[in-house]
């Protein structure tokens, strides 16, 4: 009979320094589902309605919140008794915010996007010369467009990706931008008259998409998302696109759906809360 050698005492100690870490520590996990129901409330509670948004006794929750204000993740008012979110929860919220990229938020979804429709998908944000493109998830079939990192989508109503800066974006940033387009000699034609452009802008607003058939790029159709931060600024736009056929043009179809399911995505890794 062959001897199984037995572990040394530092391979037994990194299982069970593994195995402990695996375990976690229950009591913080079932304290933070407190802090979580108050983050999904997004609004003061009574202690029985946040035990029971947490799936616990309001007597076993109290304690929990007891420890956490001291710590100052919650505070509770003295007038009302309701718990809420402390002052360190709020620096801590703003200390993660501060270190998220959104572009490094967006590319792997940008890469889930374009396996999972087929077609390439780019992202771009504001630059000193308008729309840029930073990035481009291309798909595992050939798309043939000429564009690359560093393309500037400009004019902004003749693109998808440039439509969505142009209705998210401020109007004190976005309006001198489309006056010194509309007035440049050689501009491309865009026969559009000021009533024109705000039923453009005001449907994108409304469908929070944008969508270009056929344009700047004769034979390639476009979906283009705004991505916005925490805050609600507009971080980026998230741009589908691809030859006419391998994109439904509809509001409602496959890759309207598919590029808002991923714009949504991103916002959550970027602190957005769901409206």
């Amino acid at each position: 009979m062959q001897d199984i050698p037995n572990p040394s005492p530092s391979t037994a100690r990194d299982a069970a320094e593994s195995a402990a870490e695996r375990r976690g520590i229950q009591s913080i996990e079932v304290g933070g589902s407190l802090l979580s129901a108050l983050v999904r409330e997004g609004k003061p509670m009574m202690l029985k309605d946040l035990a029971r948004e947490a799936g616990m006794p309001a007597a076993k929750a109290h304690p929990y919140l007891v420890s956490f204000g001291k710590l100052g993740l919650v505070e509770q008012d003295a007038l009302t008794g309701r718990y809420g979110l402390g002052p360190f929860a709020l620096q801590m919220g703003l200390s993660a915010l501060h270190g998220l990229d959104p572009i490094k938020a967006a590319l792997p979804e940008a890469a889930r996007l374009a396996d999972d429709i087929e077609l390439n998908v780019a992202i771009a944000v504001w630059g000193n010369h308008g729309p840029t493109v930073v990035h481009i998830e291309e798909c595992s079939r050939q798309i043939h467009i000429n564009m690359r990192p560093g393309t500037v989508m400009t004019p902004l109503l003749l693109s998808a990706t440039g439509r969505v800066f142009a209705a998210f974006l401020p109007q004190r940033i976005v309006a001198p931008v489309l006056a010194a387009e509309a007035a440049a000699v050689g501009a491309p034609p865009l026969e559009m008259s000021p009533a024109d452009v705000r039923a453009v802008l005001d449907e994108i607003r409304t469908q929070r998409l944008a969508r270009a058939l056929g344009n700047p790029i004769p034979g390639i159709h476009a979906f283009s998302a705004p991505v916005f931060d925490g805050g609600g600024q507009l971080a980026l736009a998230i741009t589908a696109m691809g030859p006419v056929g391998s994109v439904d043009p509809d509001w409602e179809g496959l890759t309207a759906c598919r590029v808002r399911a991923a714009a949504k995505a991103i916002e959550r890794r970027l602190g957005k809360q769901a409206a």
